[in-house]
């Protein structure tokens, strides 16, 4: 006997849209979650519906993270003290994942504050390509149980569909895990360039002689695009190597400064998973997650 009457999918206020296509893939109900502020800024929330007994899957995705994680918070909680059989964090991108030490002294390791909360609030979390660089594994922050998805196949698929003898490249040494598995499902040639970051806003590239580039399509593949400077910077010599079209993916489409703007004004084309909402979005990932519900 299926326990889909059981689960019940609620969309919180980053992943209205992202939730419902879970619902409906799953065959789970859907409820809203009702959200407001007070004019002093404090969050008054509710959920629309009796969830006693229920498996609660909260589906949030943490751009814009501060207000976004009190939510799930606020949520988890309630839940439980509601009578939710299971509250289940669904977070297409999570966020705070890149610091993930301490830079400076006396410096927060904020991922870590992070998944000490949600431990305490939730019994699981599912994410897709979290920014996995110094931990191997989200399990090493949570004590809950960790579910990790990656879009590699959809991203390739979308590479074997749209883009014509690609050369893919990954900006950085962080980047060329994605970059290489890609290519390797498609079966084309992949290089990785070397970056020195001076400050958040000065990054330096030092592309390799040796890249052919004449006339040819280049997909430059990154889990995250935020300010957009490593990205702008290969952009710039690829252009300069001879590149006949520019393709930037990536996973989770945070996009701050402008800096989709200000690639498409360079001629790039900028696709992105869906993990974030934003009008760059041409790959869904919404059906990774169904199959884990």
């Amino acid at each position: 006997m299926s326990d889909k009457p059981c689960k019940v999918i609620v969309g919180c206020s980053g992943s209205v849209d992202f939730a419902k296509r879970i619902a409906a893939q799953t065959k789970c109900r859907f409820i809203p979650l009702d959200t407001k502020k007070f004019p002093d800024g404090e969050l008054n929330l509710r959920f629309t519906s009796d969830i006693k007994g229920k498996k609660v899957y909260l589906v949030q995705s943490f751009y814009d993270p501060n207000d976004k994680l009190i939510e799930v918070f606020f949520a988890a909680k309630t839940a439980k003290e509601l009578g939710a059989r299971g509250v289940f964090i669904i977070a297409p991108y999570l966020c705070y994942m890149r610091q993930d030490k301490r830079f400076r002294p006396y410096e927060a390791i904020s991922s870590r504050v992070m998944a000490a909360i949600m431990n305490r609030l939730a019994d699981g979390i599912i994410t897709v390509d979290p920014h996995l660089h110094r931990y191997k594994s989200l399990d090493e922050i949570f004590t809950i149980r960790t579910k990790t998805l990656t879009a590699d196949d959809l991203i390739a698929d979308y590479i074997k569909d749209n883009i014509k003898s690609p050369i893919i490249i990954g900006p950085d040494m962080e980047s060329y895990q994605w970059a290489r598995t890609v290519a390797e499902k498609i079966g084309c040639e992949v290089d990785v360039l070397k970056k020195k970051r001076y400050t958040s806003e000065h990054v330096a590239i030092k592309i390799k002689k040796r890249l052919d580039l004449g006339g040819k399509s280049v997909v430059l593949i990154d889990d995250i695009i935020s300010t957009g400077h490593t990205m702008m910077e290969v952009v710039k010599d690829v252009k300069r190597l001879g590149a006949k079209r520019i393709y930037c993916i990536c996973v989770h489409a945070l996009f701050v400064e402008n800096s989709y703007e200000k690639l498409r004004k360079m001629g790039a084309e900028v696709v992105s998973c869906n993990t974030i909402p934003h009008k760059s979005n041409g790959i869904d990932v919404s059906g990774l997650i169904s199959r884990e519900i």
